[in-house]
């Protein structure tokens, strides 16, 4: 458990923070957001004393943070940042190893951690194990600076706008991981963005911040239902555009990447909440491993929900679904034959790879391959 007390800070005149006092608990996934210089990061950073308060107090597990050694401190607590700051001359095992190596871990356990986090991102260790940095992609490296976060098993992750240099696809993507990683490790994670689209998928708890102080501080689902300000309002309305797909031969190459999915255990305002703003009628559910479900609709929410309750008993199974890998012409043709506006991709276990949607997009794909779809 993390709590702040009465904390302060102040650069001469200037009050960056004002007397916050607030409890993040064992396991939560909190996100700090606000307009730029808020204070979020300035937060963040007194968790791990590389900013120290004027004033309060910062506790983990009841103990004061001051009255610990510095160094000793951040190697119990991961930290994640958007430069992500891996050392360019030592390989993906030795970047990940770095902490563990600190605390006295042997090379056998290293290997070990290791192959186990590369597992979780699905990063072959015999591909990547012994790849330099400038090897890898920028969702790559990203994914390795979590990694090395994770490494020696702290109890809290701090993120910092990790994901804010990348791009839609990557970032959708790494979203995903880093949610189903806290949901499998138990971690609690603080986590600073500007993006309240990321807070909403991402948060347990959300605390919005201005000029230091806190406005709100509540989950999701109470955040929608009772904006405390016109600014997070404004801020509910920030969204992303879609991303316009290739067009080859398999239904991989057709679909969409970008898939507004939601965990079972979604609330049903949330749930309507995206859809109101990416001017959508459904979402894809996904169980907690992240395997598809099925769908949910606005109609069916309006029909049988209930604010505050959750939509897993809205799912909706009726939904094409093909594999990746599976023959464009056929894919489409199934979307074509069918009332839904998309089929659904999966990978081989069922998670959910994309969409393929019933627009004039896809309809112009299919023509230039196949003639007029119409005739």
């Amino acid at each position: 458990m993390i709590e702040f007390r009465n904390v302060t800070k102040r650069y001469g005149s200037n009050i960056i923070l004002q007397d916050l006092s607030f409890t993040i608990k064992t396991g939560e996934f909190v996100v700090l957001i606000g307009p730029s210089g808020c204070g979020k990061t300035t937060t963040l950073r007194t968790i791990n004393r590389l900013i120290e308060p004027k004033t309060g107090t910062v506790f983990i597990d009841g103990k004061d943070v001051t009255k610990q050694n510095a160094v000793e401190l951040r190697r119990q607590i991961g930290y994640v940042i958007q430069q992500i700051g891996l050392f360019p001359n030592m390989t993906v095992s030795q970047n990940i190893s770095v902490v563990p190596k600190l605390l006295g871990y042997s090379k056998q356990e290293c290997d070990t951690i290791v192959r186990d986090l590369l597992a979780l991102v699905d990063m072959p260790y015999e591909e990547n194990a012994q790849k330099y940095p400038s090897e890898l992609s920028g969702g790559q490296q990203q994914r390795i600076g979590v990694l090395r976060a994770l490494a020696a098993s702290p109890p809290i992750v701090l993120m910092d706008e990790p994901f804010g240099a990348l791009d839609p696809v990557t970032r959708d993507s790494l979203q995903e991981e880093v949610k189903r990683i806290q949901k499998k490790l138990k971690k609690t994670i603080v986590f600073v963005t500007h993006d309240m689209d990321e807070a909403l998928r991402l948060a347990d708890t959300i605390i919005f911040m201005d000029k230091g102080k806190i406005l709100q501080m509540a989950s999701p689902e109470e955040m929608l239902q009772h904006p405390a300000s016109a600014g997070i309002k404004s801020f509910m309305g920030k969204h992303m555009d879609n991303d316009v797909p290739a067009a080859p031969l398999l239904a991989e190459d057709f679909m969409k990447k970008k898939v507004y999915k939601v965990y079972k255990s979604t609330k049903t305002l949330e749930s309507i909440e995206m859809m109101s703003k990416r001017d959508i009628n459904s979402l894809v559910v996904i169980d907690d491993d992240e395997t598809y479900l099925g769908t949910v609709s606005i109609e069916d929410i309006k029909a049988r929900g209930k604010a505050g309750r959750s939509i897993a008993e809205l799912i909706n199974t009726d939904i094409m679904t093909v594999g990746r890998k599976d023959d464009a012409k056929e894919a489409l043709d199934k979307l074509l034959s069918s009332s839904s506006n998309y089929v659904v991709v999966l990978n081989d276990k069922r998670t959910v790879a994309g969409i393929i949607t019933r627009t004039s997009t896809a309809k112009a794909m299919g023509e230039a391959l196949w003639g007029d779809l119409s005739a």
